[in-house]
């Protein structure tokens, strides 16, 4: 794989098509062509994540209608619209479907080239973040009743003994449902636990 990534580029204009190829071939990127949404879409559900660069105004699935049906499946996949002269009606409803951002064809070979570079880091942040939330409630779900119990009251600056009495249970017993907690929870402080909770829903903002 190229270094900085891949984008799916899909234009019904063949010179369109390899234009793009050639620049962003020359940027680092690995390019994939298609002529239509719908070859796109067939292909979709076995791609590696990437960058969509499309066109908007093509015959049969436009890219509208493309975005639609990405947003419909949740697709993770970050896309940026091109646009003829006059189109901007048509990038801002891109925009309200889930486009990254837009592009005004002719662009300027550097400004398309860094809305893919930003669209790429954007978008993996995003799923990178989102794993992590995910995992923190997965971890959550993996307390026993007691060890939520337990946590509850350490996030909500219970001290031990305090936690202890409100169980009935002795503060050596909650000194090891709290290391069980932490291990659990990969937590190396308090104040890491508090953000994970946090994270996980458990702290409602």
């Amino acid at each position: 794989m190229a270094r900085k990534g891949i984008v799916y580029v899909i234009d019904d204009d063949q010179a369109m098509r390899e234009s793009i190829d050639f620049l962003l071939t020359s940027a680092d990127y690995e390019v994939r062509l298609f002529e239509t949404a719908a070859s796109f879409l067939e292909a979709s559900g076995s791609i590696a994540f990437g960058c969509v660069l499309s066109d908007v105004r093509m015959p049969g699935i436009d890219g509208l209608d493309l975005l639609k049906r990405l947003k419909a499946g949740r697709s993770r996949l970050p896309v940026v619209i091109m646009t003829g002269h006059g189109d901007v009606p048509l990038a801002v409803e891109a925009m309200k479907l889930g486009a990254i951002d837009f592009i005004e064809k002719p662009f300027d070979d550097d400004r398309l080239i860094g809305l893919i570079e930003t669209a790429i880091k954007q978008a993996g942040d995003e799923a990178k973040s989102e794993a992590l939330s995910q995992d923190i409630v997965a971890r959550i779900q993996s307390l026993s009743p007691r060890e939520r119990q337990v946590m509850d009251g350490l996030i909500a600056g219970m001290s031990n003994k305090v936690i202890a009495r409100e169980f009935d249970i002795s503060p050596r017993t909650i000194e090891v449902y709290r290391a069980n907690v932490m291990t659990k929870m990969q937590a190396s402080s308090l104040s890491e636990l508090v953000r994970m909770a946090m994270r996980g829903g458990v702290i409602k903002d």
